[in-house]
């Protein structure tokens, strides 16, 4: 203002004596300088957006749920709306200075801009309140709608997040979340959707954006009330403070991250960028259908067909193909059917034309160099997915002996699917055999790589033809299957082995430790104590497991960071002579107690250690405050826990001789799983707490008794058959080997199966050997 020259004389113009007083009073006040070592420049503070607007909306009643239903123009009313001084307020009309209502941009939590002719007026927008109330406005100026959003956004939208402002949002908010990173307490955090991206600012961190479409997994913890996105091995975890704007966010964040159109970029993705479908499609006709005959020609059942790809397009993170449950011709022609109603295809409209004229090329050098550029112009999505096709076909036609399907063959299918034309000349046929026949050139493949992934290939379809279910990456198997499972031996102190071995469902933990010590030729006594041991890393704990326990069981319980270890158990020893020693069944002491609890109902552990009295005997373990105490805290039955030597470092506990127990209920209707932690004085005290444990949950066997006698028993126990033929033992007595024999003369439908899985030559050999059995 060039009247006002000075802050004394603007303060005294506009009749602000105190001001101009304090002004005066402090004009010989100098800035105080900062001494730090190497200097430091002011920053200055940054005041949050100012906003003001005003014009006339259209306006519904304030709401208590969302909106989901068809607002007609009817239900508006026109009202003066202005926004200045951080209060957005509505009037009558723009002659009445008493306002019908005023919204603080402080209360407001999240903006939603609705879709257009979602509601009677074309452009609408929803204000979310922190008291859980929904305000709608209207109109049908797009660039008022427009003006409006960006101010209103920018009235409540703070400074360290403005980066927001500037993007094309469809919905923008607060909300708090927890990362990997700090679980313990919650952060504010500023979000944005923008179609399939998540845009996130923390309290004091930089900006990130999270493609929806990419993540691993997105679900909701209704119970909790928490949001759950786990993504390039990082969790993050949106909480929700108020139900009306987080049912919201859930709604349009799970929308987001579904398959968005026909487009190969719109689908959801892994994160090499292939589609989902194509992946779960590839690695389901890899492990049951690579030999199948005519794969990809045959056609699979239509109804069941177009019930895949609408369950893929619904939601394809979800959707698991299983053996037994989908089949072979079903699952290729959904791959197919999704290429060729792919909208602008896998070549693209702008470049498919000239993907067909390199076919034309005679100099193959110069055609190969040519198939080279165009694969450098597809877009990322493409590119991925064309590599991952290209690989899985090469892998097919490396099998045409089985599957009938060569090269020329895969061809004329996949020519005009993936050109989505006619297929009246062979022109796209070509360019597949083309890309197919020079795949290592054209994709820069590492021929060793491609090696090893045949070889895999061929053992899954050999251990398949022998009745053997595999599996990638869990097991699946039908009721009496049998898996290859890997489990690890441990011969010398911390050197270890791994072993793949078929595991029937009748294996127990000491046929699976002897068989393994049996394999490897590996001398043992019965003071050695062999025992099969469950070792999980994340929760840094380990069990041996009960002789009698069922190994396909626990394969089937532990998760993708726990494994099987064969190893001595050291203490078991010791644990035997107190038990033999012990007068009492029972046994009671105090130990160092912490619970697990849940922090929004994360499964995450909080609380101290502190002593409680324990009575353990064959029925219970019972927990008391202290030794004096009349009424037990907790009870658990002893058949319904498991426990495990070690506790995570992270919970500080108060000795190294920790144990970790699992409860888990048993009720159908209500199942419960607890997770809790005792800590010993002393190692032996540890010991006798865990020997009297294992002797209550199984009745004193603790180990079993003649075990050479045992084990040589079990290298005969597993299920000796051939998916449903009988097997001729290969060890054994003579009269053993003579009543199989006899017995295996007597099914020709055996004779034949084992005829078709072995060599002719082998067959000779066993022929002449057994005689009858011919």
């Amino acid at each position: 203002m060039t009247d006002c020259l000075t802050l004394e004389s603007l303060a005294s113009a506009h009749s602000q004596p105190l001001q101009a007083e304090l002004i005066r009073l402090n004009l010989s006040t100098e800035l105080p300088t900062l001494h730090v070592e190497g200097g430091m420049d002011l920053q200055h503070y940054q005041p949050s957006p100012c906003a003001s607007y005003n014009g006339f909306l259209f306006k519904t009643a304030s709401l208590t749920r969302v909106v989901t239903e068809f607002k007609a123009r009817e239900e508006f009313s026109r009202r003066w709306c202005s926004l200045n001084d951080g209060s957005f307020s509505y009037y009558e009309s723009d002659k009445n200075p008493n306002p019908n209502g005023t919204l603080k941009t402080s209360e407001i939590v999240c903006l939603v801009i609705d879709a257009p002719q979602k509601h009677g007026y074309d452009y609408t927008f929803e204000l979310y309140s922190e008291s859980e109330r929904i305000y709608l406005f209207g109109t049908d100026d797009p660039e008022s709608h427009k003006e409006w959003v960006k101010s209103i956004a920018k009235s409540f939208i703070p400074a360290s997040a403005e980066p927001l402002l500037r993007l094309g949002f469809e919905r923008i908010g607060r909300l708090k979340c927890k990362d990997g990173l700090n679980l313990q307490q919650s952060k504010v955090g500023w979000f944005a959707l923008e179609g399939s991206t998540l845009h996130v600012y923390l309290e004091n961190n930089k900006g990130e954006e999270i493609c929806l479409r990419k993540v691993n997994e997105l679900s909701i913890q209704q119970d909790s009330g928490v949001l759950v996105l786990v993504e390039k091995g990082r969790t993050l975890y949106i909480e929700g403070e108020r139900k009306l704007d987080f049912a919201g966010w859930c709604t349009a964040i799970k929308t987001a991250g579904g398959s968005g159109g026909d487009m190969l970029s719109e689908q959801q993705l892994t994160e090499s960028n292939i589609p989902i479908i194509v992946q779960s499609c590839i690695d389901y006709i890899l492990l049951c259908g690579m030999i199948s005959e005519g794969i990809y020609r045959k056609s699979g059942v239509n109804s069941r067909v177009a019930g895949l790809c609408d369950k893929f397009r619904q939601d394809a993170r979800s959707l698991h193909l299983k053996d037994g449950e989908h089949m072979v011709d079903d699952v290729s022609n959904t791959l197919k059917r999704f290429f060729r109603e792919l909208k602008d295809g896998l070549f693209t409209s702008e470049d498919a034309l000239s993907w067909l004229n390199v076919t034309d090329i005679s100099d193959e050098s110069e055609k190969i160099e040519q198939y080279k550029l165009l694969l450098d112009k597809l877009p990322d999505v493409n590119k991925a997915t064309l590599g991952v096709l290209i690989n899985h076909l090469y892998c097919v036609q490396y099998f045409s002996e089985k599957n009938q399907m060569n090269l020329h063959n895969l061809a004329i299918v996949f020519g005009p699917t993936l050109f989505q034309n006619d297929g009246q000349d062979y022109t796209a046929g070509r360019a597949i055999e083309d890309l197919i026949q020079h795949y290592k050139v054209i994709f820069e493949v590492d021929e060793q790589q491609l090696n090893k992934q045949l070889a895999l290939i061929k053992n899954i379809h050999k251990l398949r033809e022998h009745g053997i279910n595999t599996f990638l990456p869990h097991p699946r198997t039908e009721q009496d299957g049998h898996f290859i499972c890997t489990v690890y031996l441990e011969e010398i102190k911390d050197t270890v082995s791994e072993q793949c071995l078929k595991v029937p469902g009748s294996m127990t933990a000491a046929e699976l430790t002897y068989g393994i010590l049996d394999r490897r030729n590996i001398p043992f006594t019965e003071k050695d104590y062999w025992c099969c041991w469950e070792v999980c890393i994340k929760e840094e704990m380990e069990r041996p497991l009960h002789y009698e326990e069922r190994v396909l069981a626990i394969l089937h319980s532990i998760g993708t960071e726990s494994f099987l270890l064969i190893k001595k158990h050291p203490a078991m020893d010791t644990m035997l002579v107190y038990l033999a020693t012990k007068m009492d069944s029972s046994k009671h002491g105090i130990m160092k107690f912490r619970e697990e609890r849940s922090i929004l109902g994360l499964g995450l552990p909080t609380g101290n250690f502190h002593d409680r009295y324990f009575v353990l005997n064959f029925t219970s373990l019972r927990m008391y405050k202290d030794v004096r105490s009349n009424r037990c805290e907790r009870e658990w039955p002893v058949s319904n826990l498991t426990i495990y030597f070690g506790i995570k470092k992270k919970l500080r506990p108060p000795t190294s001789c920790g144990l970790t127990v699992i409860y888990e209920s048993k009720k159908q209707d209500k199942p419960e799983k607890q997770q809790w932690y005792l800590c010993c004085e002393t190692e032996s005290e540890m010991r006798e707490w865990y020997s009297t444990f294992l002797s209550c949950q199984y009745n004193g066997k603790v180990w079993p008794k003649d075990v050479c006698q045992q084990t040589q028993a079990s290298r005969v126990l597993p299920d000796t058959r051939h998916g449903n033929v009988s097997l001729i033992p290969l060890r054994g007595s003579e009269n053993e080997m003579r009543n199989s024999v006899a017995a295996f003369s007597q099914d020709q439908l055996a004779v034949s199966q084992i005829c078709q899985s072995l060599g002719s030559n082998l067959w000779t050999n066993w022929v002449a050997q057994f005689g009858a059995a011919g």
